[in-house]
């Protein structure tokens, strides 16, 4: 029952953060779902209302279900941290940045929740350690479309990602190395957990 209404507040949380920025001037539909946030937390929702329904049906969740919320959950948790991160550094560079109650349900309250439930919901089964390797596609695919669009219109979703706001390749690539490395860190973690009797 937790993961019907968490997703029930996963989509109200999207659908308020898009109502949010549709008062900036500079808002594009195209570049809302453009963020790994938004992407992580809407296959996320996707996840968790089948987690409820398979839980409804059978008492362990099948290997693909435990993938799937291996990979949402790693996505879910490491917007989080990015954007902790980004928050706590903006008044270093006089940058103010609000957090509506849309974006504090994204990025903090839904991936406590997620992490909560792989660590106390039944029904878990192991994964196999070669699915760890999995997570890094999604990001690498998305990086690599978000390059290749944000040339092409001017926009980035985060300040690592725009050329004009790093020093260079290399601090675009230690940003970027970084947040693979925390992702499969994290990734393999979860794995760990779910193998673990």
């Amino acid at each position: 029952m937790a993961r019907v209404v968490v997703a029930i507040v996963g989509i109200v949380a999207l659908v308020g953060d898009f109502r949010y920025i549709l008062g900036f001037s500079s808002f594009s539909t195209a570049n809302y779902f453009a963020y790994f946030t938004n992407q992580s937390n809407a296959a996320g929702v996707v996840v968790l209302a089948l987690g409820a329904w398979l839980s409804f049906r059978q008492s362990r969740d099948p290997g693909w279900l435990m993938t799937a919320r291996m990979l949402t959950a790693t996505f879910t948790i490491i917007s989080g941290i990015v954007f902790g991160l980004i928050v706590s550094q903006a008044g270093d560079y006089n940058y103010r940045i609000v957090v509506p109650w849309s974006s504090q349900l994204l990025h903090f309250w839904i991936p406590s929740y997620v992490l909560l439930d792989w660590f106390f919901a039944p029904g878990r089964t192991p994964i196999p350690w070669r699915r760890v390797w999995l997570v890094l596609i999604y990001p690498l695919v998305w990086g690599g479309f978000t390059m290749i669009r944000g040339s092409i219109v001017g926009w980035y979703p985060y300040f690592f990602l725009d050329p004009g706001q790093v020093s260079g390749p290399a601090e675009f690539a230690a940003y970027s190395g970084a947040i693979l490395v925390v992702i499969t860190g994290l990734a393999a973690g979860l794995v760990a957990l779910a193998r673990r009797r």
